[in-house]
């Protein structure tokens, strides 16, 4: 079987995807548009690419993008299933032509609708749709389904140490706010944190405990971060539901997770003595959520939420390998 993924990797959570197909032995490939690069001929190309954004909607660069995506399709060949994540970022009619050279063509949202357009994520492409947005998969017909846990288990340490109780990496938008009240409460119960800024202007009235960074945070440099917290920090956007990879590293990782992320309630692996739902208007920590232990969860139910799992559901193994 030949399957193939087109993604934006910018953070290399989609790679963990192929990593399980070929560990099962299919012939799997990435096309990850996130290390395209386009180098402008002149500067009065990029001026002119400038115009024709503004006024035409045409964008030289994406244009050249969906040009490579194709033309790394057609180096590999026909393939049983293309799978897209974030399908925004490519035009119809390039959809179109994607489609014809695969046997199933696929996606998966994990964002929501509300952030990004989806006027072109429609059956007519895609033999299926499945979304992380669970108001996306009723409102839309999508299929539903989260994000996947893609570490192995960590064992729990009951005598391990930790730099920090409370951890969060975020990039700069509307969950600024609430992360200002969250380090204050913080710094009030003496409470261990770091929680790191990414973008390309630090905002104003930044809490001090925060801190700030122009250098994009890797998986790589990530997980140690993660592996050295007590309890993580999960802040979703206004107008999302979906699950964030941050709940799934907190399952393997066997630690505790505060999150604003009220939907999380309606999962079956929900525990409120390891899940801290806060108010995002009027956010509560209590220091004892700190000093209970990680209750682990049935291997069964865990293993609902492995890659290993997703893989299966979302590519259908069982039934393609089949037929």
């Amino acid at each position: 079987m030949k399957i193939c993924l087109i993604s934006f990797d910018f953070y290399g959570f989609d790679y963990n995807i192929i990593k399980e197909l070929r560990r099962r032995g299919i012939d799997a490939q990435h096309i990850d548009i996130s290390k395209f690069r386009y180098t402008y001929p002149s500067t009065a190309a990029k001026c002119s690419n400038f115009f024709n954004k503004l006024v035409l909607n045409k964008n030289v660069k994406n244009i050249a993008m969906e040009e490579h995506i194709l033309e790394e399709l057609d180096k590999l060949g026909p393939q049983d299933i293309i799978l897209s994540i974030r399908p925004d970022r490519i035009c119809k009619s390039v959809h179109l032509q994607i489609k014809a050279k695969c046997k199933k063509y696929i996606c998966y949202l994990y964002d929501s609708s509300n952030l990004f357009p989806i006027k072109n994520i429609t059956t007519a492409i895609f033999d299926k749709i499945y979304t992380f947005d669970k108001d996306d998969a009723a409102k839309y017909g999508f299929e539903s389904i989260c994000n996947y846990i893609y570490l192995d288990k960590t064992e729990i340490c009951p005598k391990k140490t930790f730099g920090n109780d409370l951890y969060i990496v975020s990039a700069i938008d509307e969950r600024v706010t609430l992360l200002n009240k969250i380090a204050a409460i913080c710094t009030k119960q003496e409470i261990p944190f770091k929680f790191v800024l990414v973008g390309k202007k630090k905002p104003n009235n930044l809490h001090p405990g925060i801190q700030y960074t122009t250098e994009n945070i890797s998986l790589q440099h990530l997980i140690p971060e993660l592996d050295d917290s007590k309890v993580f920090l999960d802040l979703i956007r206004k107008n999302q539901n979906g699950l964030s990879f941050r709940v799934f590293d907190a399952l393997a990782f066997q630690r505790k997770i505060i999150s604003s992320n009220a939907s999380i309630k309606e999962y079956p692996f929900y525990n409120p003595n390891n899940i801290l739902v806060i108010d995002p208007e009027n956010p509560e920590i209590p220091r004892s959520f700190f000093e209970t232990p990680f209750e682990p969860l049935p291997a069964e139910l865990y293993g609902k939420y492995t890659i290993e799992s997703w893989v299966n559901t979302v590519f259908e193994l069982e039934k393609e390998l089949k037929s």
